[in-house]
């Protein structure tokens, strides 16, 4: 299955679980793409001790999931982008939407 998960938000608990769901998902075999838009490019950013972003995002690419992150959303808080938040375009969150099985927004 190919899973596209679309993040637009910086709460702690709901994109921790978004991740979980992708890391698992990565665990089945399944191809995942997370794409980041609006306060989602703040992904990396998010601190809280329950609930571990940084760690879950960074299990997620190591597991093999890619995340991408709207470059206009970024450029709009003056940021340049990290691992887990690389430039792209609005062409890649469409080609997020078409090509994935299943979508999951947060």
């Amino acid at each position: 299955m190919k899973l596209g998960v679309i993040v637009t938000q910086t709460d702690p608990e709901t994109v921790f679980n978004a991740l979980r769901l992708a890391l698992f998902s990565l665990e089945q075999g399944d191809e995942v793409r997370v794409f980041l838009s609006g306060r989602g490019v703040e992904i990396d950013q998010i601190e809280d001790p329950k609930f571990n972003v940084k760690e879950q995002a960074q299990k997620v690419l190591d597991a093999g999931g890619e995340f991408l992150a709207c470059e206009a959303c970024l450029k709009l808080r003056n940021s340049e982008g990290s691992e887990v938040c690389p430039l792209s375009t609005l062409k890649d969150q469409y080609e997020i939407v078409r090509d994935s099985d299943r979508l999951v927004t947060v």
